[in-house]
């Protein structure tokens, strides 16, 4: 019984960081409309792995992490290398899809969201190693 238990606050502890998350994203999302930034994409999967949000800035691409913890530190805290190279390599991949291809205008953003819903983003945040 303790094990079924155990189970099942897990699994509600997993519905709520995903719903968590979602949010955040749908946030962020709404922020980057509101400046006047097309999104082409939510959760863009490619073979290398998903990227959280896609913008089109005319003719460039905006490439967005959205982060979601108790504090933006904590949110930028969970943003590490391996993830970045993951990043990067799904990005080469949707930029191959692109009309100038390697030559596409893009940047990476991280949108941090604390957890009274407060917005930060860090444009440019971080680019090739």
């Amino acid at each position: 019984m303790t094990e079924t238990l155990a189970t099942l606050a897990k699994s509600v502890q997993g519905a709520v960081s995903y719903h968590a998350g979602r949010a955040a994203e749908l946030q962020v999302a709404q922020d980057y409309r509101r400046r006047g930034f097309a999104l082409a994409h939510e959760r863009w999967r490619g073979k290398a792995g998903e990227i959280d949000l896609i913008l089109r800035d005319g003719d460039g691409i905006i490439f967005v992490e959205v982060k979601k913890s108790k504090s933006h530190d904590s949110a930028l805290q969970r943003l590490n290398r391996k993830q970045m190279r993951r990043i990067y390599r799904s990005a080469e991949e949707f930029i191959g899809g692109e009309p100038k291809g390697a030559l596409t205008d893009v940047r990476f953003d991280v949108a941090l969201v604390d957890q009274t819903g407060d917005l930060r983003i860090l444009e440019n945040a971080f680019g090739h190693d």
